[in-house]
């Protein structure tokens, strides 16, 4: 629906149509400033049949990156996720969540999920990877589930890592994606940059995406603090050809940081197409773009 009322039917269940503009791309990623969408027309994949996931553990960050390599070559169609987490993530869950891991002692952690369709193929596929990674010295130990219950189990120790930061104090948060080589470095500087001003920073994400999220926890908010990371952490990402929104938007907070990650001819664009679309700038007024000169 656009801000004049009228509604826009780009609902299609075809895969391939290269009539003219793509329009529905357009709305996609736009936090409600160009339209509301209020019907969607989804691909449902059918669910695998057989699922498998590995919890790791790593001594280094290079580690993760040649576990994640050797990884995508032996698991190949069937690797359906590779996430990680820095130790500092795991002893957060571990004391506020009262979680524990089936692997101790490690710098990195490593969650492999693979997805199929035939349970003893996949098994013999992943057995294989663990084989090699372990016999090469990637990965120091590990464990594997198979039935819905520990898998579960395994997959709390990442995705609760929000839920343990909250019981830190005030938390920074950024989206940010960057070149799967340099995405821990991010972190590491940080880390230095921060010193004892900051009571943690953690980083985990979609390392098979190239998406890291960095978070950093102090007792309470402290302005000086956040002028330390901002707009550091914007143009570190910057010098590294990366995304400051990876996943989760501009909104309020970060429309003025734009310009990090798209050139002054695209915002431009942008504009023009909210002034066009929303001339009384109505919806989601405020958001996503910085203000029009």
């Amino acid at each position: 629906v656009l801000a004049d009322g009228s509604a826009l039917d780009c609902l299609t269940s075809l895969r391939k149509d290269n009539t003219g503009y793509d329009l529905k791309q357009l709305f996609i990623g736009s936090e409600g400033t160009l339209g509301v969408i209020t019907a969607v027309s989804i691909l449902c994949p059918q669910k695998p049949k057989a699922v498998n996931v590995a919890f790791l553990g790593c001594q280094s960050f290079a580690k993760v990156l040649e576990t994640f390599t050797t990884c995508r070559a032996m698991l190949g169609e069937i690797l359906s996720a590779y996430e990680f987490m820095d130790e500092k993530c795991m002893e957060l869950v571990e004391r506020h969540l009262k979680l524990s891991s089936p692997v101790a002692d490690s710098p990195f952690y490593v969650l492999i999920e693979t997805s199929g369709s035939n349970s003893t193929h996949d098994e013999e596929k992943l057995s294989n990877f663990l084989e090699q990674a372990m016999a090469s010295g990637l990965v120091t130990d590990g464990t594997v589930a198979t039935d819905d219950k520990k898998i579960k189990v395994l997959w709390s120790l990442r995705e609760r890592i929000t839920e343990a930061l909250t019981h830190e104090g005030y938390v920074y948060k950024y989206d940010v994606s960057l070149p799967v080589g340099k995405l821990y470095d991010l972190v590491t500087d940080m880390r230095a940059r921060l010193g004892p001003s900051a009571k943690n920073v953690v980083g985990y994400g979609h390392l098979g995406d190239g998406n890291l999220h960095l978070n950093i926890t102090a007792e309470s908010y402290s302005h000086s603090l956040l002028d330390a990371i901002e707009p550091f952490v914007y143009e570190w990402t910057a010098r590294c050809s990366g995304s400051i929104s990876a996943e989760h938007g501009l909104g309020f907070k970060k429309k003025q940081f734009i310009q990090y990650s798209k050139p002054r001819q695209a915002v431009a664009l942008m504009q023009q197409f909210k002034a066009m679309l929303d001339p009384k700038g109505i919806l989601n007024p405020y958001k996503t773009l910085p203000s029009a000169p």
